[in-house]
């Protein structure tokens, strides 16, 4: 047997069920190994060099010392590998991996270049995935060019993927959760296939006026995806794009946006009594959204809980709570070990004795800033000079949700690909001092919703950054004639 970087910890403690005791008197950090529950969560996606680093210890080191005991315990002769090659072979295959991209970007056969990635590569991590779609993006291919072949880039991989283990996590676990919403809306999209025959099928429906009643029903089921969406928008996303990984969250928005949109057109067609199209929109349903929870499933999440620690994962329960939950309700097993990384706030050096915060006119308690701005009939997010996001009002009915994620984010990481050119252009007017202001004006859920966007600039014209106002102006844009009387009857 050989010992290296790439060794994977799970394969090595199945084989060796005495190593989780020698690891944790290796060293203090290596204790979670010994409890089975968080081994299995942990242990299958990592390798020894993830071990090495979250233990704080040489991975020669470490490789040597389990070689040791092996042979002590077992008398099996371990070969070991030069704690550069895991790494230097990893770099090697990213090469391997967007050469084969790139040639099937550029019309070359998948059968022929998926026979190359079993000849040259073999086997790939979810996270190597990643770390490919990533590099492509940042080498100058465009994002919707990496989601238009997404699911080739999937078929290519997917012999690979199969073989290795899906992940784990206890009930209550955000990963958990996520992977419980998707059994739940695989029994609707099972339910939509029910309602929608293949063409030239022959299957009788019921009556058209029943069918549509049907379709319709689920399509409201469907709409709760929005809810596991968000989740991973404003939690997941955020925290791995500090652990520097984007590419995969940002190529995996622009999908979840286009089943969005035609979520929202197929509940059009059924309201028009157009069942044909229906049918047609509502196969595309059923084969995106089953095809997006196999990507989650075998790239995403197990990316997630390789580089996520049990810190990221209460950022991302506490947010989760406040999003909500599509079809399920989380189990209770699981409670982060250690707490969330979110710190109290630190203490400005213009407060004054008492907590009292000097201001332009007047001065404010910390407490009374934080209920003037939480009890505006208005959202309101501040995003820095450098484009960071770093402050929203809370409140419960925010019109756009917002989580404690978003907070030290870029904020074009919190829009979707295709809004970029626009957030782009507000943030160059506002900084050259070309424009001062920006407005929008939607409908959503019968709602007439005002969206501004203001520069901010010091005495001096120095640009500060920019407040985004958003505000429920249906009552208003209703109003007519006088009203100069109280009046709370």
């Amino acid at each position: 047997m050989k010992i290296d970087g790439d060794t994977r910890l799970d394969d090595l403690l199945k084989r060796y069920p005495f190593l989780p005791e020698f690891l944790a008197r290796f060293s203090p950090k290596f204790g979670m190994i010994t409890n089975p529950v968080l081994r299995r969560m942990v242990g299958k996606m990592v390798r020894l060099d993830k071990v090495a680093s979250m233990g704080g210890v040489d991975l020669d080191a470490l490789v040597a010392a389990l070689a040791a005991e092996i042979e002590v315990r077992t008398g099996d002769k371990v070969e070991t590998g030069p704690a550069l090659s895991p790494v230097d072979a990893r770099k090697d295959r990213q090469e391997v991996l967007k050469g084969i991209i790139r040639d099937l970007h550029r019309g070359e056969d998948l059968a022929a270049l998926k026979e190359r990635f079993r000849t040259l590569v073999r086997e790939v991590a979810p996270a190597e995935i990643a770390a490919m779609e990533q590099a492509l993006i940042d080498e100058g291919m465009p994002e919707d060019e990496v989601k238009r072949l997404c699911d080739v880039h999937v078929q290519v991989f997917k012999e690979s993927l199969e073989g290795r283990e899906s992940a784990e996590a206890m009930p209550g676990h955000p990963l958990h959760t996520l992977m419980a919403e998707n059994r739940a809306l695989e029994g609707l999209l099972a339910e939509l296939r029910a309602l929608i025959p293949e063409p030239d099928s022959g299957r009788v429906l019921p009556s058209p006026a029943e069918t549509a009643a049907n379709l319709k029903a689920l399509a409201g089921k469907l709409a709760e995806v929005e809810k596991h969406y968000l989740k991973k928008e404003n939690q997941l996303f955020p925290l791995l794009e500090a652990k520097g990984v984007s590419g995969p969250s940002k190529v995996m928005w622009a999908i979840h946006d286009d089943i969005r949109g035609h979520l929202k057109d197929f509940r059009g067609l059924l309201e028009a009594n157009d069942l044909g199209s229906a049918f047609r929109l509502g196969r595309w349903h059923a084969k995106q959204m089953a095809e997006l929870i196999y990507k989650e499933e075998k790239i995403l999440l197990p990316m997630s809980l390789e580089t996520l620690d049990d810190g990221d994962w209460a950022r991302v329960k506490k947010g989760e709570e406040e999003i909500g939950y599509a079809w399920i309700l989380p189990g209770t097993e699981w409670a982060p070990s250690a707490p969330s990384k979110e710190g109290p706030a630190p203490v400005s050096p213009y407060v004054r004795a008492g907590g009292v915060l000097e201001l332009n006119m007047g001065a404010l308690t910390l407490e009374q800033i934080d209920l003037l701005l939480t009890h505006l009939p208005l959202d309101v997010s501040f995003v820095d000079a450098d484009d960071v996001v770093r402050y929203y009002s809370g409140t419960e009915d925010r019109i756009f949700v917002r989580t404690p994620a978003v907070i030290g984010r870029d904020v074009r990481n919190c829009h979707p690909g295709k809004s970029l050119p626009v957030v782009n252009a507000i943030l160059e007017a506002f900084r050259s001092g070309t424009r001062d202001a920006a407005e929008f004006w939607i409908e959503l859920g019968g709602r007439f919703v005002h969206i501004r966007y203001f520069a901010v600039r010091d005495k001096v014209g120095t640009y500060k950054g920019c407040i985004e106002v958003t505000q429920d102006v249906t009552g208003i844009r209703a109003l007519e004639g006088q009203k100069r009387l109280l009046d709370w009857k």
